[in-house]
């Protein structure tokens, strides 16, 4: 089966994404994998101890957009599993989607730009 991961960040701009990959898990009968990178990096000239925490928090926001994004496709009908990174999003999407063994990538737009 297909595996289609769909990297989002929440937000109202991420609902139109997540929505594009639920129609596409369906109309390929592809598996649905939703994707969260916590990138701290921002945060480089704080100390250590406070990056960690922030880190943490981090993650745990993309976990409940996540689980957001699993209800949603749940309720569409499709079973979708969920990963959250921690680092730089480029790098990590590219790590995931090889230890993931997907078929494609959805990606979304912020919201204003063309």
């Amino acid at each position: 089966m297909d595996k289609i991961l769909c990297a989002t960040r929440g937000g109202e701009g991420s609902d139109r994404t997540q929505d594009h990959a639920i129609a596409l898990a369906q109309e390929r009968g592809s598996g649905l994998i939703f994707f969260f990178v916590a990138d701290a990096s921002f945060l480089s000239q704080l100390a250590a101890p406070m990056v960690v925490d922030i880190e943490r928090q981090l993650e745990g926001m993309g976990r409940f957009q996540l689980a957001r994004a699993k209800k949603r496709a749940a309720a569409a009908g499709i079973e979708a599993e969920v990963v959250v990174h921690s680092g730089r999003f480029r790098p990590e999407l590219v790590t995931a989607a090889k230890e993931l063994c997907v078929d494609l990538i959805v990606l979304g737009q912020p919201q204003g730009q063309t």
